[in-house]
């Protein structure tokens, strides 16, 4: 079933509530006025398969689809937009926005950079340095980029992440191949102080503070015992300063003073009704003004802590 532009209205009006462009709760910008999308196809439906939302400076909105392409919605007009209009994939993994109010548009080939008019693909530094810094107007990507990316404004620029002993830490090989490897990124977040954060596909998450990395190599990071790999997808950090990373069993707090430079805790308590055959895992999630923590779950439902 597609969404209509009725029910895409009502959509956003509820995705405003709980939806933040950088998922720690800060005030949506102030409308402003914008020049009326030129490219794509004009629609009144959105596909049944949207991944991601976003929510521009210019306060309009950018829905991506798992094979569909972009839908983008300036308030009036849906629009779809597709390979045909110069975007690299239609499926879509995530948009970013740069000071400069370019789109930043995430793909399984690569990222497409919309300067408002026209399409052009971010190209691939050949720099074989591992250039680790932080800058607050760098972008951070990680589309099966193994293991991912930093955009300086001029390039994408190839990073490795540290590597475990994965085979001590959860009991599997550290195993890459052309295809796969556990240090994929598939979440990236940054905290209240700015340090990144990077989820990985089976080898735990890092914290990045600009000078070193705190690893969190924990059993529930990983391959789970039936062998299923949800992957770290999301990373929240609530009110107490504690950090959430895409499940419910623990959460975790940073302390320089114990060895492994972070404390956990036991995220919530559930009643074994509740709970039942659910993953208690989220792929999505974020903290808004008041302190709450919303997750979107595997299951299709969404949870408020």
């Amino acid at each position: 079933m597609l969404i209509t532009l009725n029910r895409l209205v009502l959509l956003i009006i509820t995705s405003s509530i709980i939806i933040s462009c950088n998922g720690q709760g800060k005030p949506l910008p102030k409308v402003t006025s914008s020049s009326p999308m030129s490219i794509g196809e004009i629609v009144t439906e959105l596909d049944n398969q949207i991944w991601k939302i976003f929510q521009d400076s210019k306060d309009n909105y950018w829905f991506g689809s798992n094979g569909e392409g972009v839908y983008h919605y300036d308030g009036k007009t849906l629009r779809q937009i597709t390979t045909a209009d110069g975007l690299v994939n239609n499926s879509i993994r995530g948009f970013q926005e740069d000071k400069h109010g370019n789109i930043y548009i995430e793909t399984p080939d690569g990222i497409s950079k919309f300067d408002g008019e026209t399409f052009t693909t971010l190209g691939v530094s050949e720099s074989t340095n591992n250039q680790w810094k932080l800058d607050d107007n760098d972008l951070w990507f990680g589309y099966f980029s193994n293991d991912l990316y930093r955009y300086d404004g001029d390039s994408l620029i190839v990073l490795t992440l540290p590597r475990q002993d994965l085979d001590k830490a959860f009991g599997i090989e550290d195993f890459v191949s052309k295809n796969y490897s556990p240090y994929d990124v598939y979440g990236i977040d940054k905290d209240n102080e700015g340090n990144m954060w990077f989820g990985t596909e089976s080898a735990g998450a890092y914290r990045y503070d600009g000078q070193s990395f705190l690893w969190f190599g924990e059993k529930e990071l990983s391959t789970l015992l039936d062998g299923r790999v949800l992957a770290v997808r999301s990373i929240l950090e609530d009110k107490d300063r504690y950090f959430w990373l895409s499940n419910f069993y623990s959460k975790y707090k940073i302390n320089p003073e114990i060895s492994k430079g972070y404390e956990k805790r036991k995220a919530v308590d559930l009643y074994e009704e509740v709970v039942g055959d659910k993953l208690l895992y989220f792929n999505s999630g974020l903290s808004d003004v008041e302190g709450n923590l919303w997750m979107t779950t595997y299951g299709g439902s969404v949870w408020k802590i």
